[in-house]
């Protein structure tokens, strides 16, 4: 294991705490959004040297504020979802013409016979996610027989092992350069899926934070669902759109290749989302590609939203013994399963 690393308060006080990331056409209708928008949980932008940032709210109050909510249906098995912004976009009322996947993929599943919980949060990492609390809030309602999907890569760049090259930032185009005001994000994990460690003082509260690597987060994921009596499963994170030489650009050599080796490692199912996705928008074309965002390359609107979460049901269907099949809804079940 590398020695544990300790950077200057200096740079740390510049640390980004804030967010960052089929078939056929989707027939639903999009939800009207609160016709008040408030502070977006997903978004925000980089702290000033000056001041750091504050403090992680108390995970009970911010989950109350997201109006995240338990199983509908206790005597119901449930899909819980796991995951940042891409999955649940702030409150998950659409504000900014931004939705997550996991406010339409309920559509594709028969409320008589499962609840669809989306316990996503907007702005976290696989790391941030475990260490704010919220994940101890999810297993509360983590019950045996359930389902239980998980994504994350979004928020997770930004801290490199010493002596290494820094990982590419995910939103940025290759080759482009990160804004000077870019700070690095100390919310997120390690590169890779080893055992490596990294501690630095967290300068919103002055306590020492060891950060471990994505797939050793990932794997602490898995342990919790089973030991819940649950099934875990992992997807790749939704591509950004970024073409590359007519191409929506893959996470293989990061995110998505790192999710697949775990998976693989831990004999849990993996549904390729980078994969799946980034197939359907080569087809479309970027104009056509352009309209499915509400920012300029990572959240949806309903449209995306729906495409993606039809990617999602796809990936589920081509699981061994297509687990979540008796649950679809009639439209869960006019999905075809991906074929790679």
């Amino acid at each position: 294991m590398l020695a544990r690393y300790v950077p200057c308060l200096a740079a740390l006080a510049l640390a980004c705490f804030g967010a960052s990331p089929c078939s056929a056409a989707p027939a639903q209708t999009q939800p009207a959004p609160a016709p008040v928008a408030t502070a977006q949980a997903t978004q925000s932008a980089p702290s000033t040297p000056q001041s750091a940032p504050p403090a992680p709210q108390d995970p009970r109050a911010r989950e109350l504020d997201l109006g995240l909510k338990p199983p509908a249906n206790p005597a119901l098995p449930s899909l819980i979802l796991i995951g940042d912004s891409t999955v649940r976009n702030g409150h998950g009322r659409g504000d900014n013409n931004q939705w997550g996947w996991g406010a339409p993929i309920a559509d594709f599943f028969n409320p008589d016979k499962i609840n669809v919980v989306n316990r996503a949060i907007g702005g976290l990492s696989s790391h941030s996610y475990i260490s704010e609390g919220h994940w101890d809030l999810a297993l509360q309602i983590i019950r045996p027989g359930d389902f239980v999907l998980i994504q994350w890569g979004h928020n997770d760049g930004g801290i490199n092992l010493p002596g290494k090259s820094p990982l590419p930032d995910p939103g940025l185009a290759p080759g482009a350069a990160s804004p000077p005001s870019r700070a690095p994000n100390l919310r997120g994990s390690l590169p890779g899926i080893g055992d490596e460690s990294y501690t630095f003082t967290d300068p919103r509260t002055g306590q020492p934070v060891t950060v471990r690597t994505y797939g050793w987060y990932l794997r602490q994921y898995i342990a919790g669902v089973r030991a819940r009596g649950a099934t875990p499963i992992l997807c790749s994170l939704v591509p950004r759109k970024i073409w590359v030489d007519g191409h929506i650009r893959r996470n293989t050599d990061t995110y998505r290749g790192w999710a697949r080796q775990v998976a693989i490692e831990q004999h849990v199912g993996f549904i390729d989302l980078n994969e799946i996705i980034a197939r359907r928008y080569d087809a479309m074309g970027p104009q056509a590609v352009d309209k499915l965002f509400g920012d300029p390359h990572t959240h949806t609107d309903w449209a995306g939203a729906v495409i993606n979460a039809e990617a999602v049901v796809s990936g589920l269907r081509d699981l061994p013994g297509d687990p979540l099949a008796p649950y679809l809804s009639e439209k869960g079940k006019s999905i075809a399963p991906y074929k790679p």
